[in-house]
């Protein structure tokens, strides 16, 4: 028995030796091969793909912002301001602006005046075959057109151009909201409303002979129409924002309005004869009013977009140094104390 006690002993001791707390506290030895805590554990684990993608994405986008302020203006006013909701109820406004006046210009214009008008229609929407018959109907149907001047008289004829500054008004809205300003008086826009809305007929009617070159080809009709365009464009922000943005700061809007409608006429030519001739024969009348409202849609989007990303370039440098624009002085702030009302 006494030959065994010193090797107990070295057992014992070996189990409760202090200082050694890997083998006291029973916690595995290091080097005794036990698996290790995993990396993604510990918050150690490297990022994923979409991780480094989306941090690669975040720093060439605060990047591009810090050398292109333009881009976050830019962006915040596309996401935020709604601008397919009034790109829809100004292409609304403008489908039930248009046809009441067709019916009036049918009713009191004279032949010569609807004949241009239907070669300019005719012209901008590329109409032919069942699309360019219903057309036809309306403009030329000179009985109709007597039994309307008798039914409905001059009367008939302010009622539809008072209703038709609701589609000036939907138009002003997108300009005011574009250069971020308050809706001007009514005293002071109602007049611009009803004359926006008779050059915007006189600018229609002319675009017959315009696409034309007044007889002398596309050579020169394509850069006429584009002018014109520039032009319409242009005189349309100052007039309906009241003068309260000066002229050459709205130059950028009307150079992307001008440029948009001219794409789309040149995609309407393939786009809209086909279409239109499949939807009236499909749903007869019913279909040119869907064909011809979806891209009446598609035309307000494009210069809704236009007006706002024109307005903010020339807001935001380097293009603001270019056609010195000032913004607007702010109301100034009342007194301290002094109620705000």
């Amino acid at each position: 028995m006494s030959s065994s006690a010193p090797g107990d002993a070295g057992d014992a001791g070996d189990a409760g030796e202090p200082g050694e707390p890997g083998r006291s506290g029973g916690e595995p030895d290091p080097g005794s091969g036990a698996p290790e805590e995993p990396d993604g554990a510990s918050g150690t684990r490297p990022p994923g793909r979409s991780a480094r993608a989306r941090a690669a994405f975040e720093s060439t986008r605060l990047e591009a912002e810090r050398r292109f302020p333009v881009l976050t203006e830019l962006t915040s006013r596309l996401l935020t301001a709604n601008l397919l909701d009034a790109a829809t109820r100004l292409a609304a406004q403008a489908f039930l602006t248009t046809v009441p006046l067709l019916f009036a210009i049918a009713a009191f214009a004279p032949p010569a005046v609807r004949n241009q008008l239907h070669d300019s229609l005719r012209s901008v929407f590329a109409l032919d075959g069942a699309g360019d018959a219903q057309l036809t109907q309306v403009l030329e149907a000179n009985d109709g057109a007597a039994q309307l001047r008798e039914t409905s008289g001059i009367v008939g004829l302010l009622m539809a151009l008072i209703s038709a500054t609701s589609f000036s008004r939907a138009m002003a809205r997108v300009c005011s909201r574009a250069w971020l300003l308050p809706k001007a008086p009514a005293r002071a826009a109602a007049w611009r409303w009803l004359v926006w809305v008779l050059v915007l007929l006189v600018l229609l009617v002319c675009q017959g002979p315009l696409r034309d070159g007044f007889g002398a080809g596309l050579w020169l009709g394509v850069p006429l129409t584009f002018l014109a365009e520039v032009c319409g464009a242009w005189w349309t922000q100052h007039l309906l924002l009241a003068s309260r943005v000066a002229w050459l700061p709205l130059l950028p809007g009307a150079l992307l309005v001008a440029g948009t409608l001219a794409s789309l006429s040149l995609t309407a030519r393939f786009y809209l004869p086909a279409a239109m001739n499949r939807a009236i024969s499909d749903y007869g009348s019913l279909g040119l009013v869907l064909t011809l409202l979806s891209w009446l849609i598609a035309i307000c989007a494009a210069v809704t977009f236009a007006v706002t990303i024109g307005a903010v370039l020339a807001q935001e440098p380097p293009v603001n140094g270019l056609v010195r624009y000032h913004p607007p002085p702010r109301p100034a702030d009342p007194p301290a104390g002094q109620p705000t009302g």
